[in-house]
């Protein structure tokens, strides 16, 4: 069963790249929450193929209809959005889909249409004889499948799937954000051989010492949003991303794929979420964003530098008023310190590439393959950063509700 957070909230997703959409049932949210179907659309913008002219060309609009979940007294403003017609045996039915209303603590469903299929550019890949692409799931899954496998753009394996990680985190993060004022952030630091000399986290924390304060206001968070946004390649450090957008090109022209990283940070996150060892909130959060499509590797705070480091250099110290530094990244035994959350997410190259490789035909004839046709982004990762923001917003969501569950009537949580 295919569910993504729980037991409190979580959200649960069908639908192949192919298909005629993909639907998704939110479950858990609050009942009071005010929802606008224009607060989920832009996540789902950021999201979307042909958003970013770096990544695929297949270009869908991914307009979200919502189905359940929400109400208001007045009827036009709850109706006033998007309409669904349907034509079934000759007959046309239309009803309309919810604009905007409060939470009813109901599950939330939502749906989007999958528009832009060229479905004929994956015969190659039909059948026992069909081809099998280096990298990717087609010999697994056919065989998994007993051969009864959809094969057109990936099936459920392409990332088009995440549809329903940015719409069950755009409900989190909303309620996250008017709860307790958290932001998440995301920036590519890393794209083939090129880093990034300005990371996202260290600009994190310039805004909270310039604050003086564990809690970043909303405008500075909002202006730093924006400058990501603004770039070709959303990157705390901009010359990099116009160095990284100049080698995804040239990679793209040449029939190849990069790999990339992503640093993904939370911002005034509540201390005191989370639980230790088997659910602790570090093992959630790594084991959803490593479990993302296309990612090799997950690491909380400073990663795997600190290896290097000794004790004395790694801890973080602690003041009256909270943690003087970060190494930790927002977690101690599987509970968030109210520190920013830390994570950066290394993506291997795209596995559907133009170049000739080995490989074999289902039924594991060898072969020299080449890709016919098809339309794939050169650099996964550069439309990764708000599907991951997604998964940390659905577990701080799951977090915030268990933790509320275990302290009724205490109030917000409270550390320093």
């Amino acid at each position: 069963m295919e569910i993504l957070g729980g037991p409190f909230f979580a959200v649960a997703g069908a639908g192949e790249s192919h298909g005629p959409a993909i639907t998704s049932i939110v479950f858990g949210c609050p009942a009071g929450l005010m929802l606008r179907r224009d607060q989920i659309q832009p996540f789902l913008d950021r999201r979307r193929p042909g958003g970013n002219k770096h990544g695929t060309p297949r270009n869908e609009k991914d307009k979200v209809v919502l189905l359940s979940g929400l109400y208001q007294n007045d009827h036009g403003a709850l109706l006033g959005g998007s309409n669904v017609t349907v034509e079934v045996d000759g007959a046309s039915f239309q009803t309309e889909g919810y604009e905007a209303g409060y939470t009813t603590g109901e599950p939330i469903a939502a749906m989007v249409l999958s528009t832009s299929k060229k479905s004929g550019d994956y015969t190659q890949f039909v059948g026992p004889k069909g081809q099998v692409r280096p990298g990717h799931t087609d010999l697994v899954k056919f065989h998994k499948s007993r051969g009864f496998v959809d094969v057109r753009g990936g099936g459920r394996s392409s990332y088009r799937a995440t549809i329903t990680d940015v719409i069950g985190g755009s409900i989190a993060r909303l309620f996250l954000n008017q709860t307790f004022g958290t932001v998440l952030l995301s920036s590519i630091d890393r794209v083939g051989p090129l880093r990034a000399k300005v990371s996202l986290a260290d600009r994190c924390q310039a805004l909270m010492e310039s604050a003086d304060s564990l809690h970043v206001d909303a405008a500075s968070l909002q202006k730093l949003e924006t400058e990501l946004m603004s770039a070709e390649i959303p990157s705390a450090d901009p010359a990099f991303a116009d160095e990284a957008a100049e080698l995804i090109k040239q990679t793209r022209k040449e029939g190849d794929s990069l790999g990339a990283r992503v640093e993904v940070v939370a911002v005034n996150v509540p201390p005191l979420l989370g639980d230790p060892l088997y659910q602790s909130l570090k093992v959630r959060v790594m084991g959803v964003l490593g479990g993302l499509n296309a990612v090799q590797s997950c690491e909380v705070g400073a990663g795997i530098d600190v290896i290097g480091r000794t004790g004395s250099e790694n801890n973080d110290a602690i003041r009256r008023s909270g943690y003087v530094s970060n190494s930790h990244g927002g977690l101690i035994g599987g509970v968030t310190t109210g520190m920013p959350l830390v994570f950066r997410v290394g993506f291997k190259p795209t596995s559907t590439i133009n170049k000739p490789q080995k490989s074999v035909t289902k039924d594991l004839t060898e072969i020299d393959f080449e890709l016919e046709k098809g339309r794939h982004d050169p650099c996964v990762g550069v439309r990764a950063g708000v599907t991951l923001e997604s998964r940390v917003a659905i577990e701080l969501m799951n977090a915030a509700l268990s933790q509320r569950a275990q302290s009724l009537g205490e109030g917000l949580p409270s550390l320093f």
